[in-house]
């Protein structure tokens, strides 16, 4: 199946603030005083033009705002708008910084709503789309880029779907999905001076699976490009970029290599400096640069954890109601259920144990992916998740797993057994309480054999249980992507969840750049 087109062009309004003289003018500069303005003005544009250009941590990504003596112009009142796309206006090197001072009208619907979305040159997204067969060594990921990223649509498996909604999702392309919901948001702007956020379209996740097993020049040269071209546009000159956010639709694992050597998995795209200055929307961030997970600023701090794709992508609130309703009552014979595989040779997984327990239950349901079952079939697990009480979620190849976001689809309570897989991860789609929705059972206790997980989910009251419930399926609108391609959206999903937080981040920003923080 050949993938739908996702990679359209969005034409660009960035302005080029290059003051051109009248071409019809050929007066000369005589009066002295008239001189010095000259100078002052040549002087004034030069020093702007190189606060932009200069870093503290010796490169422009580090540039920070910090409000001069001075006010800019209004760059409409000097300066025309240059229609051309961004690849083909100058570099920052010869325009000085857009201004950010403009606002919008006090009855404009998208006051501090506003997005500026960059048109990337077609390498860093469209040319990976058309390369859509190299871009996993283990698949062929062309019939996962139709329908905007969300792969090809389904039928209702046997029932357990509903008519319409329902794809074979691909849990790596977020940033297709993300890229395509952009380019309908109700309030775009071709005036970044207007703009509350500026999104940058990379295909971050495309990049990194094709080369995950070339050298670290290869996998990094994409990211490095990218770097380098944001870096030069007067949109990033404003803030240093940290006005600029992207969806990266891979874990911090994948993104954020730390050392320069063959044997290091994933590209270092999270750790160049430009980059850091940016929000980047990740499925996983990295818990190791934390200190208690999460409760202090690290090196990861421009990172957010939003959730996994799932099949579901609704077109309007009336089909997550509708979806809603169905796992409400839906019968539940097992208390507990585990779809997945062993994975004999981590040592970073309880799989194991949890496989042991379930299979000498007779009120769990063993879904075992590596037994011949197939947990790539979405029907599969979700009918699984559909008929249990309690879903067990240990880690994946990382802490967290797109099954968690699976089973919170089919009603099903989570049951964790680390606290990086969830609760310090995505806290802004999840309740503050993890005990109104989840079950932690440590991992160690498991390992140890100290705990029975049948007995633990056991002692807990019919009561609580339904209450579990209720909450998890309010959280379905929360953690799932609509259909990008909708165009009567009327409630609010992930991605709504993850844009409030990006435009609430930058304003936060600027008011520090305002006070001098």
């Amino acid at each position: 199946m050949n993938p739908t087109p996702v990679a359209e062009n969005f034409q660009n309004k960035a302005m080029d603030a290059v003051d051109k003289p009248d071409a019809g003018s050929g007066a000369v500069i005589r009066s002295p005083r008239m001189c010095h303005l000259v100078i002052l003005s040549t002087a004034f544009w030069a020093l702007v033009l190189y606060s932009c250009m200069q870093g503290s941590d010796g490169g422009v990504a580090s540039v920070l705002f910090k409000p001069a003596a001075f006010s800019l112009p209004k760059l409409s009142s000097v300066v025309p708008v240059d229609r051309r796309p961004p690849s083909e206006q100058p570099p920052a090197s010869v325009a000085p910084a857009v201004n950010r001072s403009v606002t919008a009208p006090a009855d404009d619907r998208c006051a501090g709503r506003y997005i500026y979305m960059y048109d990337l040159p077609p390498r860093f997204n469209a040319d990976l789309v058309r390369g859509c067969r190299n871009l996993s060594p283990w698949m062929d990921m062309c019939p996962y880029l139709a329908n905007c990223g969300m792969g090809p649509a389904l039928g209702d498996e046997g029932g357990v779907f509903q008519a319409r909604g329902w794809y074979a999702t691909d849990q790596f392309t977020l940033e297709i999905i993300s890229h395509c919901r952009m380019k309908r948001y109700g309030c775009l702007t071709g005036d970044p001076s207007l703009a509350s956020a500026v999104y940058v379209p990379f295909y971050a996740a495309m990049d990194a699976g094709r080369y995950f097993f070339n050298a670290t020049s290869t996998r990094d040269a994409l990211a490095l490009d990218l770097a380098e071209w944001l870096v030069r546009r007067p949109e990033w000159c404003a803030m240093g970029g940290r006005d600029h956010f992207m969806v990266a639709g891979r874990t911090s694992w994948e993104l954020e290599r730390k050392a320069d050597v063959d044997e290091e998995w994933g590209t270092k795209l999270l750790t160049l400096p430009a980059i850091r200055n940016m929000t980047a929307l990740i499925l996983e961030t990295s818990p190791w640069d934390r200190d208690n997970f999460g409760t202090s600023e690290a090196r990861t701090w421009s990172s957010l954890a939003i959730p996994y794709p799932t099949y579901f992508h609704p077109e309007a609130a009336a089909d997550v109601a509708a979806w809603q309703e169905k796992v409400r009552r839906a019968e539940r014979p097992w208390h507990f259920s585990f779809a997945g595989a062993p994975r004999p040779g981590s040592k970073k997984t309880i799989r194991a144990e949890i496989i042991r327990q379930c299979g000498a239950s007779s009120r769990c349901n063993l879904f075992d992916c590596g037994s011949g079952a197939s947990c790539y079939w979405p029907g599969g697990a979700t009918r699984v998740f559909e008929s249990s009480e309690f879903c067990l979620q240990p880690r994946g190849d990382t802490l967290t797993r797109r099954s968690t976001f699976d089973a919170i689809l089919a009603g099903c309570i989570p049951v964790f057994f680390h606290p990086g897989s969830a609760y310090t991860q995505y806290k802004l789609h999840f309740p503050s309480d993890p005990n109104s929705w989840s079950v932690l059972i440590m991992h160690t206790d498991v390992t140890g054999r100290n705990v029975s997980i049948e007995e633990t989910l056991s002692r807990i009251s019919p009561e609580a249980v339904r209450a579990m419930r209720e909450e998890v399926i309010r959280l379905i609108p929360r953690v799932v992507y609509a259909d990008p391609r909708s165009t009567r959206l009327d409630f609010k999903d992930a991605f709504d969840i993850a844009l409030d937080a990006v435009i609430d981040r930058v304003a936060k920003r600027r008011r520090g750049a305002v006070v001098g923080r």
